[in-house]
């Protein structure tokens, strides 16, 4: 099921995430452009290695007067994020 609803810029929508680090935890955040993000990217730890989790929207629906968006932990676009001294040209 897919709402067609457009959201205002600065709306909320919640973000339910299933899958990976993730699975099963919920956000609340900004439309851009009166709509949702196709892709998120979460930053977790895993055994001491700092992950980039790509989730994709699956769906979304309406629940009283909130958009909230489905997504899925896409393990293969998901990688080891770089070094804390090679982000943003070092530290």
């Amino acid at each position: 099921m897919t709402s067609d609803r457009q959201m205002q810029p600065g709306e909320t929508y919640t973000a339910i995430f299933e899958g990976g680090p993730f699975d099963g935890q919920t956000e609340d955040r900004p439309s851009i452009d009166g709509g949702y993000e196709e892709v998120v990217e979460q930053i977790a730890a895993v055994d001491t290695k700092e992950m980039i989790d790509v989730y994709r929207a699956v769906k979304s629906h309406e629940v009283g007067e909130k958009i909230h968006v489905t997504y899925r932990w896409d393990q293969q676009g998901s990688q080891t994020a770089p070094a804390a001294e090679d982000r943003d040209g070092g530290a």
